[in-house]
């Protein structure tokens, strides 16, 4: 990624998203506290320099690293976080699941419906970017199917009055391919892309 970016910069290469799984692991965001890594038991842990707090990345998450140069687009930070939530809700949609945004707090919820918990808001997705030199880095992580459990580990991105839930957790079953797909023809739709 760093690599990737520096190019960008230079202008010797364009703009690229790269599609990851990770093994299990926590991340911590620039604004993590120490005190929010609970239990973090033989889950490897490690400082990015994201925005956000702590996360959990592992199999069944997709993760996306749009490096786009804002420079070229617009020098909006906050247009930007808002363009990666309304790609997220634009691809949930895709599979018939309702994403929404929470005032002040990045990420991509759902109302949990499913548990007749009318108030009870999950987060599917979550938003760690950095942007440096007008080149944006990190990005998203969509819950497919990993293990919810893991996030009992940690308060994942500080928040208390939240739960983590999935594709699978809400009945929706879905493969990366398939994922993918959506979420290019939707990244289109947001960022008008060729």
């Amino acid at each position: 990624m760093q690599h990737t970016h520096s190019q960008i910069v230079d202008g010797t290469t364009k703009e690229t998203i790269f599609m990851l799984e990770h093994p299990p692991i926590y991340t911590s965001g620039t604004s993590a506290k120490q005190s929010d890594l609970i239990n973090k038991g033989n889950i490897e842990t490690i400082a990015t320099g994201r925005g956000g707090q702590w996360t959990y990345h592992g199999p069944g998450q997709r993760v996306y690293w749009p490096l786009l140069d804002l420079s070229t687009r617009e020098k909006d930070v906050r247009k930007y976080v808002f363009q990666l939530e309304a790609w997220i809700i634009q691809t949930l949609a895709c599979f018939s699941i309702d994403g929404q945004r929470r005032e002040g707090l990045p990420g991509v919820w759902v109302v949990r419906k499913d548990l007749n918990q009318p108030n009870r808001v999950d987060k599917i997705a979550a938003i760690g970017v950095r942007i440096s030199k007008w080149v944006t880095m990190h990005g998203i992580a969509i819950n497919i199917d990993p293990d919810l459990t893991a996030f009992n580990g940690i308060v994942p991105c500080g928040v208390t009055d939240g739960g983590v839930t999935s594709f699978a957790d809400l009945g929706h079953i879905v493969t990366m391919p398939e994922l993918d797909m959506a979420s290019q023809t939707c990244f289109n739709q947001v960022f008008e892309t060729e």
